[in-house]
């Protein structure tokens, strides 16, 4: 008799639709995928300028934009809080104008500096609080509370004055901005921080350890998934959705401080548009603008984007300042497109 064969088990067909092993983590890490675009767009901005321009992947350049874009980033962090529970906050570039204003005003009066500058941070808390109660208790929308909210801190800020405050050099205000030398690098290349950028830093920090390591950043993310699921839960929404418009004013106040200590003088129009840059600075940074997902460190990304755009761009010398609404509302919408795509694979 000749020996039976086993014929070889047929190999087992592979499950239709089913990813490969990149795909799977992807799809386990949607909300990241915004987040490290931004961070992929970054350093591509970093090597185009310096294979075209030069003299980009510097210590005075990287110190600069950090100096330059302090108030910047501390906008955008105080914007994630109120995005990730799919709220809006339109009136931190008044907030900022208001409260410069007045502080610088108070300074040349004879006022402590210090008194002043806690004043204006407080001025910036009450306008989030006010935000707060009429989001809140008396259900206006967010965006048509903080437009006008806005429209009150623009309107203060012409009240106080319609030209240019300026500090004294020698005002203790301005000792936020002076830049300190950690490295001392060849000729002019040296790594140089300010008090504001260590101020900036710290927000990030305390924001980040908030977010993603207390019950408040939980109940922030669960607020954005589904406001009505966290109250069912027993999640203090009400006072967390005051809270987080509190943070986003006393961040705008603090921001009033950072920029007008660097700059050393004040105006009614500062702050025109900066509600923008921050909010397109958080969505570049990966919050979503439906709430529920982003990252603290996905916004300072944004802020830095931004940043590094306008040093491209006045590095160029041949872009007109006015391109970088334009840019930057390209970049936002790949970015919002991007958001859309994200969910829509999560539903799925």
């Amino acid at each position: 008799m000749s020996a039976l064969t086993t014929p070889p088990a047929p190999a087992p067909a592979q499950e239709p639709g089913r990813l490969s092993p990149i795909l799977q983590r992807l799809s386990l890490h949607l909300d990241t995928l915004p987040t490290a675009a931004a961070v992929v767009i970054f350093v591509g901005m970093i090597i185009y300028g310096e294979a075209a321009y030069g003299q980009i992947v510097q210590f005075n350049t990287l110190s600069n934009l950090l100096i330059n874009n302090a108030h910047l980033i501390i906008l955008a962090v105080g914007l994630t809080f109120v995005i990730l529970t799919g709220g809006i906050d339109l009136s931190v570039g008044a907030v900022i104008a208001f409260s410069s204003v007045a502080g610088v005003l108070l300074i040349n009066a004879g006022w402590d500096p210090w008194v002043a500058t806690v004043l204006m941070i407080l001025i910036g808390t009450v306008f989030g609080a006010i935000s707060g109660v009429l989001i809140q208790y008396f259900h206006v929308q967010p965006f048509i509370a903080t437009l006008a909210m806005m429209f009150l801190g623009r309107g203060l800020a012409s009240m106080l004055s319609t030209v240019p405050e300026r500090l004294a050099d020698d005002s203790a205000l301005r000792t936020l901005g002076t830049q300190i030398k950690v490295v001392d690098g060849p000729k002019v290349n040296d790594i140089v921080i300010t008090p504001g950028v260590l101020i900036a830093v710290v927000v990030v920090a305390i924001a980040f350890f908030v977010l993603h390591r207390t019950r408040t950043g939980r109940t922030v993310y669960a607020i954005g998934g589904s406001e009505q699921s966290a109250a069912l839960m027993g999640l203090p929404v009400a006072a967390t959705k005051m809270w987080v418009y509190v943070i986003s004013g006393t961040l705008s106040g603090l921001a009033a401080v950072v920029y007008t200590a660097r700059l050393g003088s004040a105006q009614n129009i500062t702050g025109i548009g900066w509600e923008l840059d921050a909010i397109a600075a958080a969505v570049i940074g990966g919050t979503l603008l439906t709430g529920g997902a982003g990252f603290v460190l996905g916004s300072v990304v944004g802020a830095l984007v931004l940043g590094l755009m306008n040093v491209l761009i006045t590095r160029d010398g041949g872009i007109p300042p006015e391109a970088t609404t334009i840019i930057t509302g390209g970049i936002l919408l790949v970015f919002v497109l991007l958001q859309r795509a994200v969910l829509a694979r999560r539903r799925e």
